[in-house]
């Protein structure tokens, strides 16, 4: 059975001892304080605790951030190899927001722009740097994601 603990992350609920073993006789705000957590939390877990027992407190796991099943990386993947000219971008660049608008236009998902970058490397992507100036007097840019080597 699962109760708040102290020095797990802020409201989370891990394993300790019975929530009622732990809190019989003790003041919302003293836990609350014990716990670095707001009163109102412990509020809910005592009327959890009070209507299910062990399982009203038990931890329900973080909501977890939404993935791209295989085939959707693949068509990804073959969708940023064919430019973002072809997507309705200006120029040759991807950046990370048009790679995540992207993949909200395909998928309907949304992610940050740090959970793309995420998602990319998880994937063997890679960060490429934009190029110097040539020797003319235009600035070429290739600035895009190139897979590494690895996989």
């Amino acid at each position: 059975m699962g109760c708040p603990t102290p020095g797990g992350p802020r409201g989370s609920v891990s394993g300790c001892r019975p929530w009622n073993a732990s809190s019989a006789g003790r003041r919302t705000r003293d836990i609350a304080v014990a716990l670095r957590v707001s009163e109102r939390s412990v509020e809910r877990w005592r009327k959890s605790w009070r209507e299910r027992g062990g399982a009203g407190v038990l931890s329900k796991g973080s909501p977890g951030r939404p993935r791209l099943t295989p085939a959707q990386m693949e068509r990804l993947e073959r969708e940023l190899e064919r430019g973002p000219l072809a997507h309705g971008w200006p120029d040759q660049r991807w950046t990370l927001a048009r790679i995540r608008t992207l993949i909200g236009r395909l998928f309907h998902v949304s992610y940050t722009i740090e959970g793309t970058w995420l998602l990319l490397r998880r994937h063997g992507w890679s960060w490429q740097q934009p190029g110097g100036r040539s020797s003319g007097t235009t600035r070429r840019s290739s600035c895009g994601r190139r897979r590494s080597g690895r996989r």
